[in-house]
């Protein structure tokens, strides 16, 4: 067995330890997400904790490890008798992030039930890790269906699994903890609010610090026996000083008037729902035993809401996350508890004993959620753009529309709840909500023979496929004899994420700055729209001489958003130029993830002035995606009384279809028109 790295030979990372311990003094917090970047001990953090639990005793031959003292009554492997009890460690289970719901939750052996009549259960990872961790790295990567199932165990302390009338249910209580990279896409508000706690990591900027990690890290490769025995006496301290918080927990006082701070603490970050202060008097609670009193303080109330709120903060992608910690000090104060032990405020020192100082809050006292690229939908202070590109951005609307010159960014317009816009067909991608997919779960839409094991029973088909041999098996009349060549798998019809590339004109025929505000206000919707229905985005930019990739593919939308922020605009219109970068772009990701199907969205006004015979090109360049039948939506930008029809033609070219500005917003009159005579002229066809 490999010698996991010491918990206490951890250098820095104090607020990510403080977090880990807190949960395992009181699992009942709900678990930790941290994000960061790679390469900041998050795994190795979490493995020396496991090693730090104290040892669990379980049933002597039970798969989901009750306890003796109090076993589950709807143990699958129950009931159980008073045969003895076996120590072992607490376990820590990875769950990877290709990991199938089956491997999730367990699987029934449907096979066997239906041919042999026996109801067998195989537990998945959320048994293994029953009165243990189960590590979820990448979590923002994991299909969406999957964390709703983990973090709905992890709430209930049970999991459900229910198949073809077969219900079978066990226990599921372990520390959770989820980590991952903001720049990879960021996770749904709700679920972000299911985890307890959250922390920001980064690498030390500090050079002795980086030194000392170094150090430890070689010392450990070469003799890791070594190296953990010269942190032993301190890792059973701290083991130690677990099972005594553990011990006190029950003891210590919670007041009314620091459930006061707390609920006033809520209110003032305006944080929805009641779960955060459920999380906070756990947390706060959790500290004051982990600091070995009895009753909360106020600045237990202060780190449990440096750790509790900030992801709970943000109600969109584009919000930054984060806590102000002067207003968070003014509420505590303004609310001080009566009866808190230290007085009446934060201002005292933090508690020193803390694992290397875990208890400390951020040293520069300003926002910990700096992680990731994040700029707020409705900025109305517009990012500077590159000096290089703003020699003439004080030139009038003017000249900027006839193609000569540049603008500085314009700040996006409010952002609206735009019309679907999906890939035609069925595709076989990455679980989401925009286009129609063959998954395995949705509606049943057919069966078919199972290719491997088989996960999803089609009952009405099995049995049409077994009826006809029945007189053969010798059973006419006496029931019906299944055999495993009846069993059909049930084809499911759900939804896909897709690859939404957006194609915008930043030339000067789209500059002036109010059409411009309007057009970053429709692309920040339709990236709105893009997060929530879990999709990757690019970013294809065209103006001056020629096209640029603003952003590669990715899942964070957030990152495209900041880069449309500072979007600079005037110049020629190299419309062809664009769509061949567009494709470009697509032909790379389609080797990467073959796949994920594309949606290209084009934002422009349909004019072509940038290159040698500028329209020829670009109606050539517009047929390269028709040939290869690319999904596309234009977004005709055109504006004014006089309006030339451009871009309903290039659309046209693309094979795809147009939409206005006014009829992408989903509650929009025009759109509504445009719909049903859409509807009525596919009838007539």
């Amino acid at each position: 067995m490999n010698t996991p790295y010491p918990f206490t030979a951890l250098v820095g990372q104090d607020d990510l330890r403080l977090a880990l311990v807190i949960n395992a003094v009181s699992p009942a917090v709900g678990g930790v997400l941290v994000r960061g970047e790679k390469g900041t001990a998050k795994s190795t953090a979490v493995r020396a904790l496991s090693a730090l639990l104290p040892e669990v005793e379980v049933v002597p031959g039970c798969r989901f490890s009750c306890d003796p003292q109090a076993p589950d009554a709807q143990c699958p492997d129950g009931p159980h008798d008073a045969a003895g009890t076996v120590a072992r460690a607490a376990r820590m289970v990875e769950l990877p992030v290709g990991a199938s719901e089956d491997r999730l939750v367990g699987a029934l052996d449907i096979e066997r039930a239906l041919a042999e009549g026996v109801k067998a259960f195989e537990p998945g990872l959320l048994a293994d890790a029953h009165r243990g961790i189960l590590y979820v790295d990448e979590v923002n990567l994991l299909h969406d269906h999957l964390v709703d199932l983990l973090l709905d165990a992890a709430a209930m302390g049970a999991s459900y699994v229910e198949r073809e009338g077969v219900s079978v249910r066990h226990a599921a209580r372990f520390l959770l903890v989820g980590t991952m990279n903001p720049e990879e896409g960021e996770l749904r508000p709700q679920l972000l609010d299911r985890f307890g706690l959250t922390v920001e990591v980064s690498a030390s900027r500090e050079p002795d610090q980086r030194v000392e990690v170094v150090k430890r890290r070689l010392a450990y490769d070469d003799d890791p026996a070594g190296f953990a025995a010269r942190w032993a006496d301190e890792e059973r301290a701290v083991r130690a000083r677990i099972v005594a918080a553990r011990a006190l927990l029950p003891s210590v006082r919670l007041g009314d008037g620091v459930l006061r701070q707390i609920a006033a603490t809520c209110a003032a970050f305006e944080v929805d729902g009641m779960r955060a202060d459920i999380v906070m008097a756990r947390t706060a609670t959790a500290l004051a035993a982990w600091a070995g009193r009895e009753e909360v303080t106020a600045e237990d109330v202060r780190q449990a809401a440096l750790l509790a709120l900030p992801h709970r903060r943000r109600r969109n992608p584009f919000d930054a996350p984060g806590l102000d910690e002067d207003k968070l000090d003014e509420t505590l104060e303004e609310f001080g508890s009566s009866d808190s032990s230290d007085g009446d405020g934060p201002d005292d020192d933090p508690d020193p004993d803390g694992p290397d100082g875990g208890g400390r809050p951020p040293e520069d006292g300003g926002d910990d959620g700096d992680a990731g690229p994040q700029v707020p939908p409705q900025s109305s202070a517009p990012q500077a753009p590159d000096p290089k590109e703003s020699d003439g951005k004080e030139q009038s609307e003017q000249s900027a529309s006839s193609g000569a010159g540049e603008q500085s960014p314009a700040a996006a317009a409010e952002p609206f709840r735009t019309k679907l816009l999906s890939v035609p067909g069925t595709g076989a991608g990455a679980a989401g909500r925009r286009s129609r997919a063959r998954t395995d779960h949705g509606r049943t839409t057919g069966a078919r023979r199972p290719q491997g094991a088989l996960t999803k029973l089609h009952l009405a088909a099995t049995v049409q496929a077994a009826a006809p041999h029945q007189r053969a098996r010798g059973r006419a009349g006496r029931g019906l004899v299944v055999r495993r060549d009846d069993l059909r798998q049930a084809v499911r019809e759900g939804r896909e994420g897709n690859l939404v590339l957006f194609v915008v004109d930043a030339s000067g025929s789209m500059a002036a700055r109010q059409r411009m505000s309007a057009v970053k206000g429709a692309v920040l919707s339709l990236l709105l729209d893009a997060y929530q229905r879990r999709d990757k985005v690019g970013l294809v930019t065209f103006r001056g001489a020629g096209a640029e990739v603003a952003l590669p593919p990715t899942s964070s939308v957030d990152a495209a958003a900041v880069r449309l922020e500072a979007l600079p605009t005037g110049g020629r219109t190299p419309l062809a130029a664009g769509l061949l970068k567009a494709h470009e772009v697509l032909r790379v990701e389609r080797l990467r993830d073959p796949v994920r199907r594309p949606l290209v969205v084009l934002v422009t006004d349909g004019r072509a002035t940038g290159g040698p015979e500028p329209v020829a090109h670009a109606a050539r360049a517009a047929g390269l995606f028709a040939a290869e039948s690319i999904a596309s939506v234009t977004v005709d930008c055109e504006s004014g009384p006089v309006r030339l029809g451009l871009a309903g033609q290039l659309a046209q070219g693309l094979g795809g279809t147009v939409v206005t500005l006014d009829e992408l917003r989903a509650d929009s009159l025009a759109g509504l028109v445009k719909d049903v005579q859409d509807h009525r002229n596919r009838r007539a066809a």
